[in-house]
Order: structure tokens, then C-alpha cells, then sequence
């Protein structure tokens, strides 16, 4: 079995460890990432919306969308170079949050204040008035399309807020595939096409073995292995210590023809909509893409093992989901026939990220990042990176948080909110919207 050393493996060439390895390997460690698909970005990355937003709950939340989106703007910048495959765009187009029972909007408002988004408080007289295309009425809570009332006529009107530099990146895989050749500018490496079959460790971890016969040796192994995550943390022996855990969970996004005048004029949008249980955004090509924000009448599609599901759109997911989209824009048109994306996400318990060191030395997390944290790509490497710098040199990040000041916004975010170990986030919409 052929032997070759690095100071870094990256399990998963995901957006998040394209990200990770970029960090690493522009901080000066040599990396390697291990990817099981074909290529980067072709696993769960690629079924994302892509959406850039930014509210949240909690304050790291909040800075850490912000400081993302100047990034994605700047992304040559951030790349540090170029990519023969073309570069990602981000699309701004404005982005409108209804509201729903149970937001905490006020302390959301606090936060965009505190970090600096622009944002707008709008009544259903000013969205009838700039995105006339819309329905203001208030329908929650959201209905099963089965549901007798799910037709009922509305109980009152929304309002909203607005934030101006909400968007969406347009390739989702592309974006990925700019941050590995960033990593490779920096001397990275990535194997495709083969798994990660042990986890190495004497005391602390020494590398890993593959499906093809080949060990890495390592003193610091990073899993971001998306919904085989959990399978990769068995190969470590690590989780007895997790408070919060995480779960492989099918999801669907469907893609529509955007009714005329949407998309048009300044008329594109991102819509979150909890009120109805739905969010939906346009595309270049003048496309709707819809997706789901987990409502209490949708059963959750978790998987027990993450290679085992339905790999196509369904019939039923689809309904659902545009049949709610209509109720909120009844100039849609809902074609028969399903056209979509379904993919497998790794979600924690409240759908906030793990970024942790473990209890193994040298063995750190970048996992249940799926659904809400594509957006937060640009700064996951750079959380992950001063993780491990701290830990490796002997700071207890369980005992002593480390605390990291963003480059761009120069805001400070205390890492310990990604904890493993943190208390499960009570104030979190436990779905996609974070």
C-alpha cells in the first residue's frame, strides 16, 4: 500500500470542503482532499438554490451571511485568481422575508442593524405596490394540498421585510469547482473517485486509508463529508461528545417558467415565505427555482442510509410546493409534469452547522451544512482554519471559544456557536431557513 504524507486531508469536495482546503492550503499547509463522486461540487452542492440572504437568529448568523455576500461580490478577489471553467456569479436582486407567527423579527432587525444590511419594513400596501404580482393575504399556518382548507380564503395580510442585496449564486457547482482551483493555485491536491475507508489514530490521528489502497498520512484530518458524515465520524470513534447530532435528509427543489413580469424590470426576487411554507427565486434564464421550508404538514424524508433514495423529483413534493408558490403568485402557471432536483442534505438538530475540533486530536467537523449554509462557503474555510491553527497550538476551544474578526466587515464572531457541544438553538426555525 503506497504511503504519502500531507499536513491537512479534507474528506468531501463539497462547496465546504473546496472551501476548507483553500483556507488550508493558502495558510501554507499542504492539503489534500479525498472525494468519493466524480467531481467537486457534485454531491449535495449541486442540488442547492444557492440562495444569499441573511437573517438569522443569531448574531454569528447574521455576520457571518454578511461578511459571505461581500465576498461573493468580490469573488475574483476572494479567489485570489481566475478559473478556466469560468467564475461563479452572484445575482443581486433583492430579497422580501414574510412574515409568519413565531418570528422573532425584532431581534432579526436588531442584528441587521448591529451588523450594517440595509434592510426595509414593508406593509402589504407597499409589496401590492412594488411587487404587485404577489398576494399579501396571510394563510398560515401552511396546508397539505390534501387539506379541506387548504384553499380557504386568507385570514388577513403580511408584511415584510425587504433587504436590497439579497441573491443567488447562479451555479452552485461552479462556485466549487473556483474554490479547488483556488486550492490548487495553492499547491492542494484532490483524488476523486474513491472513499475513505479508516481513520487513522495513535492517541491523535495520523491519516487516513482508501477504497483504492492508497494512506494518507495526516496530523490533521478534517471530515466535511456532507451526508456521509456520519458514517466518516463512526471511522473515527468520535460523537459520544456531540450534544448535537446530525441526519441525512432527502429534499426536493423544483424549477418553473417565471410568470411574465417576474423576473423582469427590477421584478426578480428571492421570496422566503413561512406563511405558506415555501421560498422561491428566479433564474438567468427566466426560470422560477421553489423550494420548501420544512412546514409541520410536510413528513420529513430523512434517510437511514444517504446512497439509498429516490434520486427523482415526485409527483406529490412537487405538487405541495407549487401549489403553495401559486397561492402567493396566482399568475404562476403549475406545468403537470415535475422538473426538478432532488438531493440528499446533512441537517443537525437545529440546522445550524457543526464547525468543531472533536474529541479525537486533530480531528475536526464541517458538517450539517446542509440547506442554509452555501451562502456561508466564502468564510466556512476560514472558521475551519482558525479552528485548527488554535487547537493544533494547544488552545482548548471547548474551554477558551475562539474568536475570529472578519476580514472584510471587520465584525467578530465567536466560534463556539458551531460548537458540537452547544445547547441545541431554541430561537432556530428548525428548517432550512436556520
Amino acid at each position: 500500500m503506497s504511503d504519502q504524507s500531507f499536513d491537512a486531508v479534507v474528506i468531501g469536495a463539497g462547496i465546504m470542503g473546496c472551501s476548507i482546503a483553500y483556507a488550508l492550503a493558502a495558510g501554507g499547509r499542504r492539503a489534500c482532499v479525498v472525494e468519493r463522486g466524480p467531481s467537486a461540487g457534485s454531491g449535495s452542492t449541486s442540488a442547492s438554490s444557492a440562495v444569499i440572504r441573511f437573517n438569522y437568529s443569531t448574531w454569528t448568523g447574521v455576520a457571518s451571511a454578511w461578511e459571505s455576500k461581500h465576498a461573493w461580490e468580490e469573488w475574483v478577489d476572494h479567489l485570489g485568481g481566475g478559473d478556466e471553467a469560468g467564475l461563479a456569479r452572484f445575482i443581486r436582486t433583492g430579497g422580501l422575508l414574510l412574515e409568519s407567527p413565531g418570528q422573532d423579527r425584532a431581534t432579526v432587525y436588531e442584528l441587521f442593524d448591529r451588523a450594517g444590511v440595509p434592510y426595509e419594513l414593508w406593509d402589504a400596501g407597499t409589496m401590492r405596490e412594488r411587487l404587485p404580482l404577489l398576494d399579501t393575504g396571510r394563510y398560515h399556518p401552511p396546508k397539505a394540498i390534501t387539506d379541506e382548507a387548504f384553499f380557504d380564503e386568507p385570514t388577513g395580510e403580511l408584511t415584510g421585510c425587504w433587504t436590497p442585496d439579497c441573491g443567488f449564486v447562479d451555479d452552485p457547482q461552479l462556485a466549487a469547482h473556483n474554490l479547488m482551483t483556488a486550492a490548487v493555485r495553492h499547491g492542494a491536491t484532490f483524488r476523486f473517485r474513491t472513499g475513505v475507508t479508516g481513520i487513522e489514530a495513535r492517541g491523535r490521528v495520523t491519516g487516513v486509508g482508501l477504497a483504492d489502497g492508497t494512506r494518507l498520512s495526516a496530523p490533521v484530518v478534517i471530515n466535511a463529508a456532507g451526508p456521509h458524515s456520519g458514517a466518516v465520524n463512526a471511522l473515527a470513534g468520535v460523537g459520544d461528545d456531540f450534544v448535537v447530532s446530525t441526519r441525512p435528509l432527502r429534499q426536493e427543489v423544483h424549477e418553473v417558467r417565471a410568470p411574465d413580469g417576474y423576473g423582469q424590470d427590477g421584478r426578480g426576487l428571492l421570496v422566503a415565505d413561512p406563511d405558506l411554507g415555501t421560498y422561491f427565486r428566479t433564474t438567468p434564464s427566466g426560470g422560477l427555482i421553489v423550494g420548501g421550508t420544512e412546514p409541520e404538514c410536510d413528513p420529513l424524508q430523512w434517510l437511514d442510509d444517504p446512497d439509498d433514495y429516490h434520486l427523482h423529483s415526485t409527483k406529490a413534493v412537487y405538487d405541495a410546493q407549487l401549489y403553495r408558490t401559486a397561492r402567493r403568485v396566482p399568475s404562476l402557471t403549475v406545468p403537470h409534469t415535475p422538473r426538478g432536483v432532488a438531493g440528499v442534505y446533512d441537517v443537525s438538530d437545529d440546522w445550524i452547522p457543526i464547525y468543531d475540533k472533536t474529541a479525537l486530536p486533530g480531528y475536526y467537523v464541517a458538517i450539517g451544512t446542509s440547506g442554509n449554509q452555501f451562502k456561508n462557503a466564502p468564510v466556512a474555510g476560514l472558521f475551519l482554519t482558525a479552528i485548527i491553527d488554535a487547537c493544533e497550538n494547544g488552545q482548548d476551544h471547548d474551554a477558551e471559544s475562539v474568536r475570529l474578526t472578519l476580514p472584510r466587515t471587520g465584525h467578530e464572531v465567536d466560534l463556539s456557536h458551531y460548537s458540537r457541544r452547544r445547547r441545541i438553538n431554541r430561537d432556530s426555525s428548525f428548517s432550512v431557513m436556520g
